[in-house]
């Protein structure tokens, strides 16, 4: 298994979309035989041009897109701020939390890259 996870990796790890079509026919041809592999063969039929999209994109934003680190970080920082508060007075109100908290972080991001 620790070929199939290599090659598996080989997919995401290419630089066009191209590429990894490719690279994923290749894996598909390689190992479609396989019949403990045929539910993650599916599934990545099924979900793999919605995981390449961030190819799509210049290289220099492909880095921070590729990975929902960077979104997962963020959603926890608004529920951490959010339950400070537990209950808004109102749906608009937890909106110009979300909002006043998301400037803030770009006016952060901006400042950082101006050093």
């Amino acid at each position: 298994m620790k070929q199939v996870i290599s090659d598996l990796r080989k997919i995401y790890k290419s630089a066009s979309g191209s590429e990894a079509r490719a690279t994923k026919e290749e894996f598909i041809n390689k190992y479609g035989d396989n019949k403990k592999l045929e539910n993650a063969l599916n599934i990545l039929e099924e979900g793999f041009e919605d995981s390449i999209q961030y190819l799509n994109e210049d290289d220099k934003y492909q880095i921070n897109i590729s990975s929902t680190n960077s979104l997962e970080r963020l959603n926890q920082e608004i529920r951490r701020r959010e339950r400070v508060i537990r209950i808004f007075p109102n749906t608009q109100s937890a909106f110009r939390l979300i909002g006043a908290f998301l400037m803030e972080n770009e006016n952060l991001q901006l400042n950082k890259r101006n050093r």
